[in-house]
């Protein structure tokens, strides 16, 4: 089937060569490397050969065609549409207010629960998605007040805060919108 001197073409390689010698059903082909391998008959297909003799089950030219390399395809970079970072609101008391040392805890707490309810209910009212309250860590009283506050609502998720950013003093809530 092969000879010596015919142009030969590995199947399932990227590799060409020359047949150098037929022996005992293996082929030796020196490629286009310079390289000398042996190859069973199987893996070969004859190039330039203008009748098959054999039926291979494809086109020569298909699988030419398939061996061939891919020119690497350009990437067109896309644009990202800027996703609109979440509002942010610190309810640390020194934040809300010039002077809070004339006021006691319970003062304090009512002044940071009702101040998170009015921008939870704005939110609300202008289909902002997301919001992010920042409590602070501390004992965790202003958070459970807040965990107890948003549970009230039933189109609002809620969960700590991307930790990277905020450490774990921060809960953000999610606002499913009603349709209209």
């Amino acid at each position: 089937m092969f000879n010596k001197g015919d142009k030969v073409t590995v199947l399932d390689e990227a590799m060409d060569g020359i047949v150098v010698s037929v022996l005992n059903n293996r082929v030796m082909v020196l490629t286009t490397d310079g390289f000398e391998l042996a190859f069973d008959p199987k893996e070969l297909l004859k190039i330039g050969e203008s009748k098959l003799n054999y039926n291979i089950g494809a086109n020569l030219n298909q699988i030419i065609k398939e061996k061939e390399i891919p020119k690497p395809r350009s990437f067109v970079k896309e644009k990202k549409t800027k996703e609109i970072p979440a509002p942010e609101f610190d309810l640390h008391i020194e934040k809300l207010v010039k002077n809070f040392r004339s006021m006691n805890n319970y003062e304090i707490l009512t002044l940071q629960t009702e101040t998170a309810k009015r921008h939870i209910e704005f939110a609300i009212k202008n289909r902002i998605p997301k919001i992010v309250f920042i409590h602070g860590v501390g004992e965790g009283v202003l958070k459970s007040e807040l965990d107890f506050l948003l549970g009230r609502y039933d189109n609002i998720d809620f969960h700590d805060a991307n930790y990277q950013k905020y450490g774990l003093g921060a809960t953000e809530i999610f606002i499913r919108q009603q349709k209209n």
